[in-house]
């Protein structure tokens, strides 16, 4: 007898997660050395003053320096004690860890004299806000080599009221700095700090790889204009876990470069996943993906996930122009709360840097598969509308459950090809394919070394 298409996928997933969820090969595999550095200083031996009022960038940039001279010495620590330690924008190095004391607080300055400006970033051609160069952001590293942020539950404050005033008033030269930036780097740990109020994003590692964020709190206002908690981009090998993250615009956004631009860098994200974490995004959606994705998006997985008081849940962006592609994305156990649009996928969404992009470089959605996901209050369950000339496929929904509180309508399809099944409320027509069809559902899971699904 012909075992129901619902059971042979859960069985096929818990031969690749393991039968506890735990997963069994592919991704967060990155298992960083945290063992102490062999030399450590603190701040106050260079200057700094912890009153809040006193600029303490000349004292980070030369603790800094100084601890350069240990990176083949095993590396250093650079100790930052109670108080609160105001800074303009400073550079990190490799072999370092930044350690916060509890009760420690990196105030980033509101004099935008005191943040560097630099060039944007070769995969989008500009500032994501402006044309030209962009703020440095508050902490960064560039070429760098085992780098950790840490401390015992410190605080790094962005101070970012000011950048949304600005903002919002249209008064900005150059795009909004973030915190924590690094570019070009490998081996990175950011895990038990809390972030506020960044000016834009949270933590950037862009053209990175080997990164591990964890037991984070990042949080900005509802109403703080497109602020974003985690970003990888271009990155591979990212894990980001045990963390609470709740932002203005998106709480964690994939990203991988900007039409021309990020078609020509040719640097995917990749392997990356996302499991244990509770999310709030105001105006933006949980997780998003894109919609600057014009490197390609391929192998995330995300599960064990609370999302709540969102505008939307799990979000797919793109459109003409983009180019790149987001394929190979596998989310399961997912509890939403009070949020308006579950599920997403458009077509139609996001600006262009110039008019050089290319109209017909169409992105490519393929292989996207949820499943295991509630949800009560929600306003609309699915909105999958795709792009004409290259429609959505693979679309797989399993054992989704939306409590819709309103009469709309729950879904909303064009231009995309999927399957589902044990799906509430009934998904439109577009989402039913045939069981015959369905077999791309699966095909994901050999990424993560596994043939389950080879007897389907």
């Amino acid at each position: 007898m012909k075992m129901p298409v619902a059971l042979l996928l859960l069985l096929a997933l818990s031969n690749a997660i393991g039968i506890n969820g735990e997963k069994s090969s592919g991704q967060c595999d990155y298992k960083p050395s945290l063992d102490p550095r062999p030399h450590s200083v603190s701040i106050l031996e260079f200057g700094a003053v912890g009153d809040g009022k006193t600029l303490n960038t000349i004292a980070f940039q030369n603790a800094i320096f100084y601890l350069k001279s240990f990176a083949d010495k095993g590396g250093a620590q650079l100790y930052v004690p109670p108080g609160k330690w105001l800074t303009g924008s400073f550079n990190l190095t490799s072999h370092l860890t930044l350690f916060l004391e509890k009760g420690a607080v990196i105030l980033g300055s509101q004099d935008p004299s005191r943040w560097d400006v630099v060039e944007p970033l070769p995969s989008y051609g500009r500032g994501i806000e402006l044309p030209g160069k962009r703020y440095r952001s508050l902490i960064n590293g560039y070429k760098l080599l085992d780098v950790v942020i840490t401390g015992d539950n410190g605080t790094i404050d962005g101070q970012g009221s000011v950048w949304w005033e600005w903002f919002n008033s249209h008064s900005l030269n150059y795009s909004r700095p973030h915190l924590v930036e690094f570019i070009e780097s490998e081996h990175l740990v950011v895990s038990n700090l809390t972030f506020l109020n960044a000016p834009a994003y949270n933590i950037h590692p862009v053209y990175c790889s080997n990164v591990l964020v964890q037991n984070m709190s990042l949080s900005a206002p509802p109403k703080s204009p497109y602020t974003i908690g985690i970003v990888p981009d271009s990155s591979n090998n990212v894990c980001i876990e045990d963390s609470i993250i709740e932002m203005g615009y998106d709480a964690i956004a994939l990203k991988s470069g900007w039409d021309e631009y990020g078609i020509s860098y040719d640097r995917a994200t990749r392997d990356v996943h996302i499991r244990r974490v509770h999310l709030q995004s105001s105006s933006g959606s949980s997780i998003a993906f894109g919609s600057e994705m014009s490197g390609g998006i391929s192998n995330v997985r995300v599960e064990q996930v609370r999302q709540y008081n969102s505008f939307s849940g799990i979000e797919f962006r793109t459109t003409k122009g983009r180019g790149g592609y987001i394929k190979g994305i596998y989310i399961s156990d997912v509890e939403m709360e009070n949020v308006n649009l579950a599920l997403g996928a458009i077509g139609d969404c996001g600006l262009h840097p110039d008019d050089k992009f290319d109209p017909k470089a169409l992105p490519v959605l393929d292989q996207i598969t949820l499943q295991n996901v509630t949800g009560t209050n929600i306003v609309i369950a699915g909105n999958f509308t795709g792009i004409q000339e290259s429609p959505f496929t693979s679309i797989c929904l399993f054992n989704v459950s939306l409590m819709v509180s309103t009469s709309s309508k729950s879904w909303i399809c064009s231009s995309v090809v999927g399957f589902s099944e044990s799906v509430f409320p009934e998904p439109c027509p577009e989402l039913k394919s045939p069981y015959s069809n369905s077999s791309s559902c699966y095909s994901l899971l050999i990424s993560y070394g596994e043939s389950a699904t080879a007897s389907l």
